[in-house]
């Protein structure tokens, strides 16, 4: 067996053990949310800064109080962006309230039905965000030349979709996440379309060196106990992973040999 707390991966030249990371959209309220974090013992934590208040918002309750920067990592995201240029003026308000806080999730999406990455639009903030001197963990499909395009960029993480956002479909295209893993050299981690926890564990197997994920958690019926479950899914397909899996094969053999053996 691995041992948990030896078995980190990096961002940004930031280390951490958990290898789930969080949203905070969707929970019934700022107490649910707290609960959820906490079982999931995510230290990534992905606020949408259009759509919670960190500190723009002096009148309203301040997500921040419950989900402290000295114990979480915060990571601002663009959720709601449509365009690069909304985008970019979204992280940069991030940074000036988080106190220049620089690691972000960027994504821009294409249309608000399917919620499927506009790529054009992602590349054209990416390569703004990072002049600007952003670390950026990058939501994009599961298209691995586009994978390879945003690591050459100067992305800090590849972030392609399993399904689409808040479908709980699963991963639909494995060999796409498999090839795009394989061929990177920064962290791959799987975003969106995750609903249950084999679906986490499956995206682990592949060699994923984690899962973002929210509508799974916040909107199972017991978001906090579905937290929990991701956690410890995570762990386990982090585990088999290392271990190797057997070869599939389509007919079980003999665990013995029978050659020389009289019948």
């Amino acid at each position: 067996m691995s041992n948990q707390n030896q078995d980190t991966f990096s961002v940004a030249g930031r280390q951490f053990h958990s290898r789930l990371l969080v949203g905070t959209g969707k929970y019934r309220d700022m107490e649910e949310t707290r609960q959820a974090v906490e079982a999931s013992g995510a230290e990534v934590v992905t606020i949408a800064v259009r759509r919670t208040n960190i500190g723009q918002n002096a009148d309203e309750p301040n997500i921040l109080e419950i989900l402290p920067p000295d114990r979480y990592t915060i990571l601002p995201n663009t959720a709601g962006c449509y365009d690069a240029k909304t985008a970019v003026r979204t992280c940069r308000l991030a940074r000036e309230l988080l106190d220049g806080h620089n690691l972000v999730k960027l994504e821009v999406l294409g249309d608000e039905k399917t919620l499927f990455p506009d790529v054009i639009q992602t590349m054209a903030a990416a390569e703004e965000l990072i002049k600007d001197g952003f670390e950026i963990m990058v939501y994009t499909n599961d298209d691995p030349i586009i994978a390879r395009e945003l690591e050459a960029m100067g992305c800090v993480a590849v972030m392609p979709l399993a399904g689409p956002i808040g479908s709980g479909l699963g991963i639909r295209n494995k060999l796409n996440i498999l090839t795009i893993v394989e061929n990177a050299k920064v962290p791959i981690l799987v975003d969106a379309g995750v609903g249950t926890a084999s679906d986490a564990a499956v995206a682990m197997e592949l060699g994923c060196d984690g899962v973002l994920m929210n509508t799974a958690i916040a909107a199972a019926q017991n978001p906090v106990l579905m937290a929990s479950a991701m956690r410890k899914a995570i762990e386990a397909g982090r585990e088999a992973f290392l271990a190797g899996r057997m070869p599939a094969k389509r007919y079980a053999s003999a665990s013995s040999p029978v050659d020389g053996l009289f019948f």
